[in-house]
């Protein structure tokens, strides 16, 4: 009995010895901004949990790395990304470790990627097509993917498989002063440079890189994720691959319940702050009628602002949306005097809890900011 005792033990411990080996050798994992970073959490549950680079309320376009994101960089094995086009900050870094492997999600098979909409002020037919066709009908988003639709093997390591298609595309590239020299103030709204009244700072068929806001893009990133995990941490497919699927089975649950809640407010015309849910309206079917700043690294000046005020009324929009990472007192000004609301949207989740709740509770949060200020709900 004892000697059986002894055996039981010793196999006990090898067990246990196995099971810690295996926690030890997950992969090291790296995520740039919140949303996606719950994605990765959400599929890595259970076996370990990625580090965050851009906390809180933070913006990706405007963030400087700690000396702790790059360690964690230093250590990592795996970096989920966006693309350079968005997290700019970390291009040089990542070019720097040559041996590090990186997913730039916005190139994983399957996702629905849209042009970068031009300008501050949008009429319905910069939107309607895609409105048309988005709905609720999530299947139509396929016809997108040929061009991008590559194997599993070659994403989820090439982050510089293809930049030079869309370089220069992400929606901070305002920045950009030789294409707009002179006054920052002035930029978005100069006619003389603008004749149709839309800035082109970001119009030469680049890609909008807030691809997280659309569910579908979401359900795309997920398979990535799943793939690039399994293929660097083999010892844990079977639970990513399980994860992944309760994930997205999860997802397209919540993606039904939140197109029946936004039917009541599609037809009602309102503001964003920055161009960062148009992935969200076309898939949704909503009616945008504009943005307070083309790009969110720059203040919109006096002229600016005077415009989009006369668009509030002229486009009867109900709502002006801030967000908690810039100023509020820019859509109190706008919306000051024209009887339209201000509200507030919230693209990454900055006063959310970080993990795996985080993405859907964005998207709950989205449609609840929508129709609390479109329906007037408290």
């Amino acid at each position: 009995m004892q000697r059986k005792s002894v055996l039981s033990l010793a196999a006990t411990m090898s067990l246990l010895g196995v099971a810690s080996a295996q926690a030890q050798e997950a992969p090291t994992v790296v995520a740039s901004i919140k949303p996606i970073h719950s994605l990765v959490a959400g599929v890595m549950e259970g076996v370990g949990a990625p580090h965050l680079l851009v906390r809180g309320g933070a913006s990706p376009h405007t963030y400087a790395m700690r000396p702790s994101d790059a360690q964690a960089l230093q250590d990592a094995t795996l970096v989920f990304w966006v693309g350079e086009d968005l997290e700019t900050f970390l291009v040089g870094p990542l070019e720097a470790q040559t041996d590090l492997r990186t997913v730039e999600l916005s190139a994983a098979p399957g996702m629905r990627l849209l042009p970068v909409r031009e300008g501050g002020i949008w009429e319905r037919h910069d939107h309607g097509d895609h409105a048309a066709d988005a709905g609720h009908h999530h299947d139509d988003h396929a016809h997108d993917h040929d061009d991008h639709a590559h194997d599993h093997d070659d994403h989820a390591h090439d982050h510089a498989h293809d930049h030079d298609d869309h370089a220069h595309d992400h929606d901070d590239h305002a920045h950009d002063h030789d294409d707009h020299a002179h006054d920052h103030d002035d930029h978005a709204h100069d006619h003389d440079d603008h004749a149709d009244g839309h800035g082109h700072e970001h119009g030469h068929g680049e890609v909008d890189m807030h691809v997280w806001a659309g569910p579908d893009n979401a359900a795309a990133m997920i398979a990535a994720i799943a793939a690039a995990l399994t293929e660097a941490d083999p010892a844990h497919a079977d639970q990513y691959r399980a994860n992944a699927a309760a994930l997205s089975d999860r997802l397209a649950e919540l993606d039904a319940d939140l197109a029946e809640r936004l039917i009541a407010v599609q037809d009602r015309p309102y503001i964003v702050f920055h161009n960062a849910y148009q992935y969200f309206e076309t898939h949704y079917g909503l009616t945008p009628a504009g943005s307070v700043t083309v790009s969110p690294e720059v203040r919109p000046g006096a002229a600016r602002l005077a415009e989009l005020r006369a668009h509030v009324q002229a486009q009867d929009a109900i709502c002006v949306f801030s967000e908690p990472q810039f100023e509020p007192s820019l859509v109190e000004t706008i919306v000051e005097g024209t009887g339209a609301r201000a509200g507030e949207l919230d693209p990454l989740g900055a006063a959310l809890e970080d993990g795996p709740d985080l993405y859907f509770a964005l998207l709950e949060g989205m449609v609840d900011s929508l129709r609390g200020c479109l329906l007037g709900e408290s």
